[in-house]
Parts: C-alpha cells; sequence; structure tokens
C-alpha cells in the first residue's frame, strides 16, 4: 500500500471516529432530555397541586378582603344617611331620642 493511500485511509477514519463520536454525544444528549422530560413530567401534577392551593388560599384572602372592604364601605353609607336624617329633622325642628348614661 502506498503512502498516500495510508493517509488517506487514516483521514477517512478519523472522520469515521469523530462521527461516531458525534453520534454518541447526540444520543446521550437525547437521552438526558428525555429523562428531563419525563422527571418534569412527574414533579409537574405536583407542582399543578402546589398552584392550585395557592389560587385556592388566595381567593379566600381576596374574598375576606372584598368583604371587609364591603362592610366598610356600607358603615359609611349609614354613617352618612344618619347625619342626613340628624340634619333633615334638625331643620323640622325635631331630633333623634338618644339616651345618654
Amino acid at each position: 500500500m502506498s503512502m498516500e493511500k495510508m493517509v488517506k485511509v487514516e483521514e477517512s477514519f478519523q472522520r469515521a471516529v469523530g462521527l461516531k463520536k458525534m453520534v454518541d454525544r447526540w444520543q446521550n444528549s437525547h437521552t438526558h432530555c428525555l429523562w428531563q422530560m419525563t422527571l418534569s413530567q412527574r414533579r409537574n401534577p405536583y407542582a399543578i397541586l402546589r398552584m392550585q392551593n395557592t389560587v385556592v388560599q388566595e381567593l379566600a384572602l381576596a374574598n375576606k378582603q372584598l368583604l371587609m372592604v364591603r362592610q366598610a364601605a356600607l358603615h359609611q353609607l349609614f354613617e352618612k344617611e344618619h347625619r342626613q336624617y340628624q340634619q333633615e329633622l334638625n331643620q323640622m325642628g325635631k331630633a333623634f331620642y338618644v339616651e345618654r348614661l
């Protein structure tokens, strides 16, 4: 075998080895990606349950806050109407009965 032919065979062998390494790396990467996907799918239901629990808690707190705000607004409305009625009665010369202790 001539020297040139040996160099070409060696170069093609090196290319084949490089391609084999590249394929092996791709297969390892693919396997790793599949493993990560299955791992995240296994974790995902727990994350969904945690998020649902968090949303339920936030909704409960939001409902409490909304109730408090509505109660405060209603209280202010009653106070305003009470003052208005007192003014109207005062204009007519009348008043509410207030028991003093």
